[in-house]
C-alpha cells in the first residue's frame, strides 16, 4: 500500500483531549479503509506564521499511515467537514521514519 504523512492543525480554543480524540477519530477511520497508522504524535499548541480563520495558534497532529488512497481521501473529506480542523495536508512518501519527528526531538 502507499505510505503517506499526514498533519492536520485543529483551532486553539479545543483541548488537548479533544485533539486526541479526534486523532482517534480519523485513525479509526483508516482503519475501516483497511489501512493503519504506523505512527501518531500530538505536537502541542504553536503560534502560526499567520491568521487562520481568526486563529493565532493551532493545535498540531501528524500521523504515518500505510493506508489504500480511498480510506486516506476519506479521512480528508472528514476533515474538510469537520470544524475544528482548520488546515491538513497529506503527502506521499517512499519511505516511513521509524524515530521521532524533527518537532518531538526538541
Amino acid at each position: 500500500m502507499p505510505l503517506y504523512e499526514h498533519t492536520f492543525l485543529a483551532r486553539q480554543d479545543v483541548t488537548q483531549a479533544q485533539v486526541e480524540a479526534l486523532m482517534k477519530e480519523f485513525s479509526d477511520i483508516i482503519a475501516e479503509g483497511q489501512g493503519k497508522v504506523t505512527k501518531q504524535e500530538y505536537w502541542g499548541l504553536k503560534g502560526l506564521a499567520f491568521k487562520i480563520k481568526k486563529n493565532r495558534k493551532a493545535h498540531y497532529a501528524f500521523f504515518n499511515l500505510d493506508a489504500p488512497p480511498a480510506a486516506v481521501a476519506e479521512m480528508e473529506r472528514r476533515m474538510g467537514i469537520n470544524p475544528d480542523v482548520m488546515r491538513f495536508m497529506t503527502v506521499r512518501v517512499e519511505k516511513l521514519e521509524e524515530e521521532p519527528s524533527a518537532q518531538m526531538r526538541k
